[in-house]
């Protein structure tokens, strides 16, 4: 990034300006404890309107609520206008899994990883409406609008995107020149979804650099010069972009001829 002043000035005035536009009164961001999240609250916070930050774990490993909390208490010491709750939506999902039939459909676990987001999403936005908060959202331009990697209606849930058009090496980028925690900068990204210690590279079958690479290629063309992982990672992001093009376009609508009404 050429210019990492130049553009947290100016995503720190889209958020100020978003805000006087919508009338409401701050920012809502759920904290996971990676560097995705932990840039967006700081971007946030540098406006000087209210920000709060809500942790949901639902079953979470000790790294990631170690880092929530570590991200947590650096952006409360650093700025006066951070405020924090803590929601474990943990014995919640243990009831939804209690009231659901019992199956062994092969997808039953990726429904239960995306029910997870989604109770985080009706948590995010029941502290939204209580406070008049706009419910920020996390992903980067990687994930929102190259791969979907992210949850309809969970984490994809959102009011705005303040870092969406940020790749993943400009987000760690930007992190890093604004000195949040170590921890955070150096912790694997995951999306804490799933019972075992896969992260996102393990879901996607590559990492977020090759996503990148992969995203600047001419994907009609067969190129003799690429290598097989090269060309490996091209089929994985353009079966993932079109997997997840649902994801990436707003709801399809059924238009009605006029004179059928």
């Amino acid at each position: 990034m050429k210019f990492p002043n130049k553009a947290t000035n100016h995503i720190v005035n889209w958020l100020e300006d978003y805000l006087k536009k919508s009338n409401m009164d701050g920012f809502l961001i759920g904290v996971s404890g990676g560097v995705d999240s932990a840039l967006t609250s700081t971007l946030c916070a540098k406006t000087g309107y209210p920000v709060q930050c809500i942790e949901m774990p639902i079953h979470q490993n000790k790294e990631q609520i170690s880092n929530s909390s570590i991200q947590i208490n650096w952006l409360e010491s650093n700025f006066s206008n951070v405020t924090s709750n803590k929601v474990d939506l943990s014995n919640m999902f243990d009831k939804f899994l209690n009231v659901i039939p019992n199956t062994s459909n092969e997808l039953k676990d990726l429904g239960l990883a995306n029910t997870k987001a989604r109770l985080r999403m009706l948590t995010l936005y029941y502290f939204s409406t209580i406070n008049r908060f706009l419910v920020v959202g996390t992903g980067n331009k990687v994930e929102d609008f190259g791969i979907g990697f992210f949850t309809k209606y969970g984490d994809g849930g959102v009011d705005i995107s303040p870092i969406a058009d940020l790749l993943k090496s400009e987000v760690c980028h930007l992190a890093a020149h604004l000195n949040l925690p170590n921890e955070i900068l150096s912790a694997t990204p995951t999306d804490g979804l799933w019972d075992d210690d896969r992260n996102d590279e393990d879901q996607i079958g590559a990492s977020y650099k090759e996503i990148e690479w992969a995203m600047n290629q001419n994907l009609n063309e067969i190129n003799p010069r690429l290598s097989d992982r090269e060309n490996e990672v091209k089929n994985i992001f353009t079966r993932l972009n079109l997997k997840n093009k649902h994801k990436m376009i707003p709801i399809p609508i059924c238009s009605i001829p006029k004179d059928f009404l």
